[in-house]
This record gives structure tokens, sequence and C-alpha cells, in this order.
């Protein structure tokens, strides 16, 4: 059986839209002196890293806008699963929601900055989709409770009808969210990367919010689809809807209590190749797996979908990373990351050297030009 890729099964191909984010970035820099008008200053380096910084003479200000994806058409084809009766007229949105919102605020940390002020994008396709009262309720409570676990002041949004661009009965989810960094020494620069420091990874809740392009495909040919049953007893579609931890409380805390953070990897598109983001030579090898997830299992064998696709593609059990001194590891992983319910554990150390990720367990390697995104 040929094995599904996320560029040929599913149709979602970086090699065509990384190009276009390259592009993007060479025309924004451009624009970078309108700020000085302000006093302000573009942080240049953090043009292609997850977020953007401006710095003040008071602060450093962070910003983020970031897309769902295709996560709602799950929640819509699981509502639909009369079969299932413990699930009719569940709408999961509440779910979603906080997979919507975690993108944003999962890429601002990174950087070191807190989420202030989040804003909801919430496009449809016919403005009927708002009659349906408890999935708008549900959509509206998991914004509001995942802006909370973000320590985040949900400001607004935009609730457009774009009849002839979204398909009837859909909707299109994104946010943008604007963070702070009080102190210079708070900002979580790639220039401290350093041979030796040790790879902190804070394990995912499963898939999160990429790959499920290729998630819908699989459940378009395996057996009972988005109802097939994983070893662990849920449905595909359970396992789907499992809502994406949200990591900048995480990082907060690391930063109060003195944790040396060299540089901090959200696990979202283009997978554990993610982790040669920075522009600094060196090589990130990975010696020790997260715990195997029924998910991933589960869509590499029905896919199939081989490793080297699945870590190039997805997060396998690492939602988040964090590059630190030796030292500040066992305080992360024994302290910090339990308090919050997140299981992380040493994953393997950065060496200097040629720019790729190794994968041991797997036999993997990422070399530098697989990722273009910078």
């Amino acid at each position: 059986m040929e094995s599904m890729t996320y560029a040929g099964s599913a149709g979602v191909n970086y090699a065509l839209m990384d190009p276009f984010k390259l592009q993007a970035q060479l025309a924004a820099r451009e624009t970078d002196k309108e700020i000085k008008r302000f006093g302000f200053n573009v942080v240049e380096w953090t043009r292609g890293e997850s977020a953007f910084l401006i710095e003040t003479p008071w602060a450093y200000f962070g910003f983020v806008v970031e897309g769902l994806g295709t996560k709602s058409l799950v929640a819509d084809a699981m509502r639909l699963a009369k079969d299932l009766k413990s699930l009719t007229g569940v709408t999961h949105y509440d779910k979603v929601a906080q997979c919507n919102a975690a993108m944003a605020f999962n890429d601002l940390c990174t950087v070191g900055a807190m989420p202030l002020v989040y804003g909801q994008y919430t496009a449809v396709g016919e403005s009927e989709w708002f009659e349906d009262e408890q999935r708008a309720k549900d959509l509206i409570e998991g914004t509001k409770k995942a802006c909370l676990q973000a320590r985040c002041v949900w400001g607004g949004g935009e609730t457009p009808t774009l009849k002839g661009i979204i398909v009837p009965g859909t909707v299109d989810l994104a946010g943008a969210t604007f963070g702070i960094i009080p102190y210079n020494n708070r900002v979580i620069n790639p220039a401290r990367i350093k041979h030796g420091d040790v790879i902190v990874m804070i394990e995912s809740s499963g898939i999160h919010a990429n790959g499920l392009s290729l998630a819908r495909k699989i459940a378009e040919k395996v057996k009972g689809g988005y109802l097939a049953k994983l070893p662990d007893s849920k449905t595909f579609g359970e396992s789907l809807l499992e809502p994406t931890y949200i990591y900048s409380p995480l990082i907060e805390d690391c930063i109060d209590y003195g944790i040396d953070i060299h540089y901090a990897v959200n696990i979202t598109g283009h997978g554990w190749r993610k982790l040669m983001r920075a522009n600094e030579p060196f090589t990130y090898v990975i010696e020790t797996l997260p715990h195997s997830l029924p998910i991933f299992e589960f869509m590499q064998e029905h896919g199939p979908v081989s490793d080297e696709e699945a870590y190039g593609n997805l997060n396998m059990g690492a939602g988040f990373a964090l590059y630190v001194p030796q030292g500040d590891a066992e305080y992360i992983i024994e302290n910090i990351a339990p308090m919050l319910g997140f299981r992380a554990f040493i994953a393997g150390h950065i060496e200097a050297g040629e720019k790729k990720v190794v994968i041991k367990p797997k036999g993997i390697v990422f070399e530098a030009d697989t990722l273009a995104v910078r």
C-alpha cells in the first residue's frame, strides 16, 4: 500500500507555501522604518520566528496571528455521528475554541511574550451558522476558558459572513494575540542557544490542531471513519478533538522561577523539523521519544504514514520544546511542568555544527534545507 503524505494526500504542500512566507518577510522588512516615529524599533531577528517583537522604551511588545485549520470539520462530522448516542448533539466547539486560541498563545510565548489581549476571527459562509445556539455558546465558553488558561483578556473579534468564499454550514476560525515582555532579560533569544544545552520536551495532548487535513483523509478510507476504535477505546474522532494544550503559563512560570530558557519551539506545522527553526548552526540530537499516543499509531498504520513523514509534519506526542542548560532541566521536569498538569522529559541535547535534526530512535535526519521558513 502506498504511503500517504501531507502534500500528496492532504494537499498541504509546504514547498509551495514557504516561498510565499519568505517573500512576505522580505516585503515586510521594507515597512520597518514606519514604527521609528514613535521611538520604537522592530526586533529584526524575530522575523521568521513564531512571534514578532517590537522594542519600546518601556517593554517589548509581541504579536501573532494564527488560524485553526480544519479541526472544526471534524467536530461537525462527529456531531452528525448519530449511531454513537453519547456524542449525538454534542458540538465539541468548546474544544475547538481552545485549539483555535492555543495556536496564537503557544506561538507568542516562544519569544517570552505573555498574552495581554486576544482577538478572535469567526467567519462563516452564511449567517444561519449562528442559529445553532448550543454550538455558538460552546465556542464562546471555550474561547473564554482558553483566555483564562493563558492569563489573557479577550478583547473582541470579527464575525464576517463570506458568502461565496466559505462553504455554507462551515466556519473559518482564527485569532490574534498581543503580548508583552516587561524586561530585556525575559526575552527568549535564539542567540543564547549553546553547545551542550538539553532539549526538554513537553508532551502534547494529541494531534493538537496540526495535521487535521491528513487525518480527515485517513477517516475517509478507514472502516468506521471517525467512529473507528483506537486501542484506548476512544474513537478516532474523539481523539482528534482532544483540545490543544496552552503552554504560555509554563513559559511564564519558568521565567518567574529563574529558568534560563535559551530557545522555545511550538511544534506545529513542519513537525519536528521546527526544532531547528533558529538561524544559529546547531545539530539537535533526539535520543528519547515521548510516550506513544494511540492517535499517531492509528494514523501511521491506516494511512499508512511513514516515520519520516509523520515526524516531519506532526507533533508525534511532543507539543513544545525548551532549550535550557542541563542544571535547569530537572526543575522544569519535576516541579514547574507537573504544577500545570504537563509531563516534561529530557529528549536530547544540542551540538555545535551542521544545522539539522537527528532523531536517533527512528534513524531520521532532517537536513537544514527541509525547513525553509526564513
